[in-house]
């Protein structure tokens, strides 16, 4: 009865909360599987962003509940952001959960599933549902441990790597500052020990992770010359031996000073991609927003970085329809979206989210006139991400090799751009920097034939590679 499965919606965060319970729960003698149909145990790690993800999980956990009537013993539990925005409400929906643990408690998750197997193999009744939802000193230090490879197992060749929890920003549409509380970043030196330990396991990635990432330890570090606690810690993961490319997400506009513009051009590891939330291109509705810059703003700091990379590759955020935005100002959305021409885009209807400012807003927009403009900017995004692609044909790109695709024929990696890139190779070249010839691209995948000329090896199992920087 210790067979674990965890579901997991939501953000990249969401992610790394739900591999450190995983983690957590091994360590404590649990099994992590990887088929819901085989768990005694399932835990949803929820997202509130919008309340269309919070209706998914709870349909989902309501369609789990009925496990129980034919296993008394099996355990629901509800994570996250959604156990915390909501608490003992969800119980009004859902009176069969076992467990509700907010966004600090994620480390509380054993003793509370030991607890509860405890009373019910001494046939003690459990009695109500455990909930903690809540605020805990220090809790963002707990989202430190990650999965082992099983024996014989490939290593993971990219993780995510938390350095900070909580968002301080106020944006009037959104609901982390509640879900996740105010700004928290952990020790330096422990960030930088976890990616020593990643690296030492086979780790060749590493995603740095915050609800504003570069806000990172603005309260706890001084400027050192100029240089901001966030790209001090740049330079500390850089110095790692084994890590070859480095990451992060997600940032603000306002966390790019022209130290961080800098580091792309003088840090070798640090890929030449950006996930940049524009989230509106009209200054009046980033006013109702509450985002601190403006369209020309924004403009300056994809320049700058494009000055100092200029293959520099780009994603954002954008949410059409929020309360008020007229015809004339998504059309200045438009232009700067075709503008800034993103390789990849995560294109938002306005969700209203009850709590946050926005949501009391006069001049709400209709569902029409929403889907036409998300679908608007969708176009656009298609067009140029296939132009961005054509340009790479024939080109030879730095690929770092994850593992099998999801057919299993091929393998499968991303370059530096972060584009996917699907190739015939080898299980001895899972975690290495291939040169891959780029033959064909689709819309978001690119497909190409390791560079093997003047190497030792073949496609299927070629070991003379480019090294790492």
């Amino acid at each position: 009865m210790n067979r674990v499965y965890i579901k997991t919606y939501g953000c990249q965060m969401n992610e790394r909360d739900s591999e450190a319970v995983a983690a957590m729960l091994r360590a404590r003698g649990y099994r992590i599987v990887t088929e819901e149909d085989e768990c005694d145990i399932l835990l949803l790690n929820t997202c509130s962003v919008r309340d269309a993800a919070e209706q998914k999980a709870i349909g989902k956990a309501g369609y789990v509940q009925q496990r129980k009537k034919k296993n008394p013993d099996f355990i629901l539990g509800i994570l996250g952001c959604m156990a915390q925005n909501r608490g003992a409400e969800l119980l009004d929906r859902l009176p069969d959960v076992d467990l509700i643990v907010g966004t600090q408690k994620f480390h509380q998750v054993p003793d509370y599933l030991a607890n509860l197997q405890a009373a019910r193999a001494a046939g003690v009744p459990v009695g109500e549902t455990v909930i903690d939802i809540g605020e805990e000193p220090g809790s963002q230090n707990t989202i430190r441990d990650h999965l082992e490879p099983e024996p014989g197992a490939q290593p993971q060749v990219s993780a995510f790597v938390s350095i900070q929890q909580g968002c301080n920003m106020d944006c009037s549409f959104c609901i982390v500052p509640k879900t996740r509380g105010d700004e928290r970043s952990r020790p330096i030196d422990h960030i930088v020990a976890e990616c020593r330990q990643l690296a030492a396991r086979g780790t060749r990635e590493i995603t740095l992770l915050g609800q504003i990432v570069t806000s990172y330890g603005r309260r706890d570090y001084a400027h050192t010359g100029g240089v901001s606690p966030f790209v001090q810690l740049l330079e500390r993961v850089h110095e790692i031996d084994g890590i070859d490319r480095i990451r992060f997400t997600s940032p603000h506009p306002r966390g790019f000073k022209q130290d961080l513009v800098d580091a792309f051009g003088r840090l070798p590891k640090l890929c030449e991609y950006v996930h940049l939330p524009m989230q509106s291109g009209s200054d009046r509705i980033l006013r109702a927003m509450n985002r601190p810059y403006t369209r020309e703003r924004y403009r300056e700091i994809v320049e700058s970085l494009r000055a100092v990379r200029p293959d520099m590759y780009f994603s954002t955020d954008v949410i059409v329809g929020f309360p008020g935005e007229t015809d004339e100002d998504f059309a200045q959305t438009r232009e700067l979206f075709e503008a800034c021409n993103y390789d990849m885009a995560y294109v938002f209807k306005y969700s209203v989210r009850t709590g946050t400012p926005a949501a009391a807003l006069p001049d709400q927009i209709s569902d029409e006139v929403k889907e036409a403009r998300n679908q608007a900017l969708l176009d656009i995004l298609q067009r140029n991400s296939v132009r961005r692609n054509q340009t790479l044909l024939g080109t030879v790109q730095e690929v770092l090799v994850e593992g099998p695709d999801k057919s299993g024929q091929r393998y499968t990696g991303r370059t530096r751009g972060n584009r996917v890139a699907v190739f015939d190779a080898s299980p001895r070249l899972i975690g290495r920097l291939v040169p891959l010839r780029i033959e064909r691209a689709s819309v978001s995948t690119l497909y190409g034939e390791l560079v093997l000329a003047g190497l030792e090896g073949d496609a299927a199992g070629a070991t003379a590679l480019r090294p790492a920087v």
